[in-house]
C-alpha cells in the first residue's frame, strides 16, 4: 500500500473548512455581529426621519367622450365634413376624440408643460431659496417627479401619470392640478388649430365663390355680346320677324340675327334683367361661406380626457421605505460584524 507523505496530509488539513470552528468564532463574536447590525439599523432609522419624504399619487386616463368636448366637437366635425365634400378620400380619418386625446397626451408628457406647471405652483415658490442655480436644480428635480407612462393597446394597458410630493395631500392635489393644466393647455392648442383651419376654409370657399362668379359673368358677357351683335345685324338688314324654322336654342351665335329684331330685343332685355346664371353648387358655396363668415365659437377650455383612475391620497409612503432599509442595512451590519469577529479570532 502507498502511504501519503506527511507534508501532503498537512496541506490537505489546511485546505479543509472547519465548520465547527467557524461557528465557534462567529458565536464568540456575536456581540460584534448583533451590535453592528443594530447600529446600522439605528443609523438608517434616524436617516429616514430626516430624509426627503416622497408620496406618490397615480392617475389613469383615457380619451374623452363627445359630451366632454362641448362645442369643439360639432365645429371640428363641421370642418371635417366640409373637407370630405371638397376632397373625398377612401381612408377614414381618426375620430375627433382620438385627435383631442392625442394632443392631451402630448401635453401630459411634455417637458415644457411640466416646467410651466411647477413654475406657477405655490409648492415650488415656497421652496425657492433665491439662488438661481439652486432654484433651477430644484425645478429640474420637481420636473422629474412627474412621470408619464404610455399605455399599450395590445396589453390593454392605459396611459398613466404619477407624481411624487413630500406629503400625501400634496401628491393628490398637485396631480389633479397637473392633469387639469395639461388638459387646458391641450384645449388652447386645439382651439388655435381650429381657428386656423376655419380661416383657411373660409379663404378657400371665398376663392371658390369668386371663381364661380367670374365664370358666370364671363358666360353672361359673351351671351350678351352675341345677342347685341345679332340685334345690330337684324336692324341693319331690317329683319322684323323670324325668318328661320330652326328653334332658337339650336341656332349658332352667328345666325341669331335670323330670329328678327323684336325677338332679339326681348331676349336682350330679359338677359339684362336676369343677369348671370349660377348653378346649385354656387348657391351651396354661398350658404357655406355665410356660415364660415360667422366664425367659430370657441370654448376657453374643455376636458380633453376622462379618468379611469382618479387621483387619491396615497396611504403608503413610496420613499424612504423605512422597514426595508432597516432590514437591508441591518444585514449589511451583521455581515460586517461577522467579518470583524473572524478577523479578531484569527489574530488571537
Amino acid at each position: 500500500m502507498t502511504q501519503p507523505l506527511p507534508e501532503a496530509r498537512l496541506s490537505s488539513a489546511e485546505n479543509e473548512l472547519d465548520i465547527r470552528g467557524l461557528f465557534r468564532a462567529l458565536w464568540s463574536g456575536k456581540h460584534w455581529i448583533i451590535g453592528l447590525a443594530v447600529l446600522f439599523a439605528a443609523v438608517v432609522l434616524i436617516y429616514t426621519f430626516f430624509a426627503r419624504q416622497e408620496w406618490s399619487s397615480t392617475a389613469i386616463t383615457d380619451r374623452p367622450t363627445v359630451n366632454m368636448l362641448g362645442g369643439y366637437y360639432s365645429q371640428q366635425q363641421f370642418l371635417r365634413n366640409l373637407d370630405v365634400k371638397v376632397n373625398p378620400t377612401t381612408t377614414t380619418p381618426p375620430s375627433v376624440m382620438d385627435e383631442v386625446y392625442k394632443e392631451f397626451v402630448m401635453q401630459l408628457a411634455s417637458w415644457d408643460t411640466r416646467r410651466d406647471f411647477w413654475s406657477q405652483t405655490d409648492y415650488y415658490k415656497q421652496r425657492m431659496v433665491g439662488n438661481s442655480r439652486a432654484d433651477a436644480a430644484l425645478l429640474d428635480e420637481l420636473i422629474n417627479d412627474i412621470q408619464f407612462l404610455p399605455g399599450d393597446a395590445q396589453k390593454n394597458v392605459s396611459d398613466s401619470v404619477k407624481l411624487n410630493a413630500e406629503t400625501a395631500p400634496d401628491a393628490n392635489n398637485l396631480l389633479r392640478q397637473y392633469v387639469a393644466f395639461a388638459s387646458e393647455r391641450a384645449a388652447g392648442h386645439l382651439n388655435d388649430e381650429l381657428k386656423g383651419a376655419w380661416a383657411a376654409r373660409t379663404i378657400q370657399v371665398k376663392a371658390q365663390v369668386k371663381r364661380q362668379e367670374e365664370v358666370a359673368q364671363a358666360i353672361f358677357n359673351r351671351r350678351l355680346h352675341s345677342i347685341e351683335a345679332a340685334l345690330k345685324i337684324a336692324q341693319q338688314n331690317n329683319i322684323t320677324r323670324s325668318v328661320t324654322d330652326v328653334p332658337a336654342e339650336e341656332l349658332p351665335d352667328s345666325e341669331l340675327s335670323l330670329l328678327g329684331r323684336p325677338m332679339l330685343q326681348a331676349r336682350l332685355e330679359n338677359l339684362q334683367a336676369v343677369g348671370p346664371a349660377f348653378d346649385l353648387e354656387y348657391d351651396q358655396a354661398r350658404a357655406m361661406l355665410t356660415t364660415l363668415n360667422v366664425g367659430p365659437t370657441l370654448a376657453k377650455s374643455f376636458q380633453a380626457y376622462r379618468y379611469l383612475r382618479t387621483p387619491e391620497e396615497p396611504v403608503k409612503r413610496s420613499s424612504p421605505r423605512r422597514v426595508f432599509l432597516m432590514v437591508m442595512w441591518g444585514i449589511v451590519g451583521g455581515l460586517i460584524g461577522a467579518g470583524v469577529a473572524l478577523a479578531r479570532r484569527r489574530t488571537q
